[in-house]
């Protein structure tokens, strides 16, 4: 339907249903997201070549913008490229359309033993076909991994900050005989301590998968030189 955020899932490196792709359906039989003819851009095309053959799903949320809005806002960002795998993905845009969250439930989280599945299986794949194009993309997942590395640095400082803010207000709230605000300031306290121990897995998955990258880039331009 009109306004809708839906989704399909495609292949990767030869593994089925591995990722879900995700538009803004328009209502009038094209969808709006990012296209990947060749440099990633967020355009308008039909519901079929979004689909390409597979089922398509919609993402229901309890409240979101209304159709009109969300097309509004998709139709805002027609013709970007700044497509980054772990910070600004499909579902990052349609998303954001949806109910102005830019997020991507799908690398919440981050599986790396299936990452590195994949990483393994587009060496092989690149180095039969084009190795200089496959060292393209090696950079520039390496950038994006840069990019995320940055911006999950950022989240764990704040959730560390929040954290601390409510540890310090429930030892003030105890000094002065307040135990009911000391946990009340404790229960404040908890969902952000989690939030910072979630980060720091999620940075640690990120740093594994780095290396990963990096040692396979390595073999592979090894591989060209011999």
């Amino acid at each position: 339907m009109r306004g809708d955020q839906i989704y399909v899932m495609r292949p990767l490196a030869g593994l089925d249903s591995l990722y879900q792709h995700h538009g803004i359906d328009c209502g009038d039989g094209t969808v709006i997201h990012y296209y990947k003819p060749g440099e990633a851009e967020i355009s308008r095309t039909s519901y079929e070549t979004f689909a390409q053959g597979k089922p398509v799903y919609t993402k229901h949320y309890t409240t979101s913008y209304v159709p009109d809005v969300v097309i509004e806002r998709a139709e805002s960002r027609l013709g970007e490229r700044r497509y980054i795998l772990l910070t600004n993905n499909c579902e990052h845009f349609a998303t954001w359309c949806k109910v102005g969250q830019s997020e991507c439930i799908q690398l919440a989280g981050l599986d790396v033993g299936l990452l590195k599945q994949f990483d393994r299986g587009f060496v092989e794949h690149e180095a039969q076909g084009n190795p200089v194009a496959a060292m393209e993309q090696f950079r520039l997942a390496l950038g994006n991994l840069a990019i995320a590395h940055s911006d999950i640095q950022t989240q764990i400082t704040q959730a560390q900050k929040e954290r601390d803010t409510w540890q310090r207000a429930a030892q003030l709230a105890l000094k002065q005989g307040k135990e009911p605000l000391a946990r009340a300031a404790l229960e404040r306290r908890y969902p952000f301590k989690r939030k910072v121990e979630d980060l720091q897995q999620q940075m640690l998955e990120l740093v594994a998968l780095q290396q990963s990258i990096e040692r396979d880039r390595q073999l592979l331009k090894q591989s060209t030189i011999a």
